[in-house]
């Protein structure tokens, strides 16, 4: 407090709280905005993490509204019918009781605090601002254009060091820790660029504008090697043939279960395969660095994942119903890391990243009803989407577009969750949870609609 810089943030802070209970709704679309561009203080301080300024304002809104919500209720009454906010809120209370026989109370109360002012103020009040149209729009355009400023500094940055693979590692900071992430919410705006360019007939210079962005956003997401955001693209438009084109998922689950058979039974002679493949990505060629992903035998990345995994699996064992707690991971894999796994990167710090697995976190922080809630959260989203797709009429081809590109945009993201874990930042929270609240709203919509028809 004796440092005089701290006084200068009080414009600022009165500045937010000006907006926030006059211009609600401004705030919250700024967010979109802020969000890329956020600093993680973290970076500066050496144990205290905070999302500068989306969550500060993230953790106002959320008290604000919810505040409001009890005095006067004006969340729309049809998103309490949908079964991905009962989803979200059965995750949220597995969090919590997860958290009582938590290894580290505290760090999973402030785990589910970060959760909550993430999930409150974007999904559920999300569905009050989004009523209008022109607000979706904004959210989407304000989030790209954000995210296009910040790949545009770290290709000016990283070109100072002639492209290099380890400097694109790096580059990208302050706004993002590492190439992993950045590469995550890269790949997630492709298909929101995309939508937007699709889903109405521009005036050409709005129209060059977005094949600027596109171009950049692809630039951006190639430099910043990160296979795993590659791999999510190409999942990605996979959804979308088979949502386009309404392939009966039966047969694929079908084919999927065999296919899973088939590699428990074959386990064995797979990584034997898969550990002659000594690809490492030294040369410049994209298939190479493709290839390199599957190199489990000298590539120290993926053999540092397989570490993190192994770690995931042992606390899971050793805590199979409660897990260690939300957001202990990183303070309790240390001693579950095998000497034949620790690789020239392994630290006992926690600070190259978590369990690198949305899924295999959960389970080793919240046991296997923890994962199985998450599971069950992520095919909510899906199911929500997609439901929500084929309902819409084709006469609502922009919607269908729009509808079409954030459903692919989450693909990229929970593929990239099976290798990588980012929902507890804002980078990865915000636009997910947006896309929800969208999708809630087209929900009810639809359901207006149809309430309407049979009275008529």
């Amino acid at each position: 407090m004796n440092d005089p810089s701290v006084f200068s943030l009080i414009p600022v802070g009165l500045l937010a709280i000006y907006f926030a209970i006059f211009e609600t709704e401004k705030l919250f679309l700024s967010l979109a905005f802020l969000t890329p561009l956020s600093i993680n203080i973290e970076e500066y301080t050496s144990d205290f993490g905070l999302f500068i300024p989306t969550e500060p304002l993230l953790f106002g809104l959320m008290i604000l509204l919810s505040a409001i919500q009890i005095k006067k209720g004006f969340l729309p009454v049809q998103i309490w019918r949908s079964p991905l906010i009962w989803t979200v809120i059965i995750y949220l209370l597995w969090l919590l009781i997860s958290a009582i026989t938590s290894s580290h109370p505290i760090v999973s109360l402030k785990f589910i605090l970060a959760r909550l002012w993430f999930i409150v103020p974007i999904l559920f009040f999300g569905t009050y601002f989004f009523q209008k149209q022109a607000n979706r729009i904004a959210f989407l355009w304000l989030f790209i254009s954000a995210t296009v400023i910040v790949i545009l500094y770290t290709l000016i940055h990283h070109s100072f060091y002639g492209f290099g693979e380890k400097e694109g590692h790096w580059v990208m900071s302050p706004f993002f820790k590492d190439h992993t992430i950045y590469g995550a919410i890269v790949a997630l705006v492709l298909p929101l660029a995309f939508g937007l360019y699709l889903y109405k007939k521009h005036h050409p210079l709005v129209q060059m504008t977005l094949i600027t962005i596109i171009v950049i956003i692809l630039v951006g997401l190639v430099l910043s090697y990160t296979r795993a955001a590659w791999l999510s693209v190409v999942g990605s438009i996979g959804v979308a043939f088979l949502l386009y084109y309404k392939i009966s998922w039966k047969p694929l689950a079908i084919l999927a279960g065999i296919g899973m058979l088939v590699i428990l039974l074959q386990w064995d002679r797979i990584q034997m395969e898969l550990e002659r493949n000594k690809y490492e990505h030294t040369t410049e060629s994209f298939d190479e660095r493709l290839q390199s992903a599957a190199n489990i035998s000298t590539d120290a990345s993926n053999l540092e994942r397989i570490n993190r995994w192994s770690c995931a699996i042992e606390m899971f064992r050793q805590r199979p119903i409660f897990g260690y707690g939300p957001g202990t991971y990183a303070f309790e894999y240390a001693p579950f890391q095998r000497p034949e796994n620790l690789t020239i990167i392994s630290t006992n710090f926690g600070d190259m990243g978590n369990a690198h697995s949305e899924y295999l976190g959960a389970l080793a922080e919240t046991g296997l009803i923890g994962m199985l809630t998450l599971i069950a959260l992520v095919f909510a989203i899906f199911y929500t989407g997609i439901t929500l797709y084929h309902r819409l009429p084709k006469s609502m081809k922009s919607d269908r577009i729009i509808v079409l590109s954030t459903i692919m945009a989450l693909a990229t993201y929970f593929i990239h969750a099976f290798l990588n874990n980012y929902l507890d930042t804002d980078k990865a929270a915000v636009p997910i949870w947006g896309i929800c609240a969208m999708w809630l709203v087209y929900e009810r919509e639809l359901l207006i609609n149809d309430q309407s028809k049979v009275m008529d």
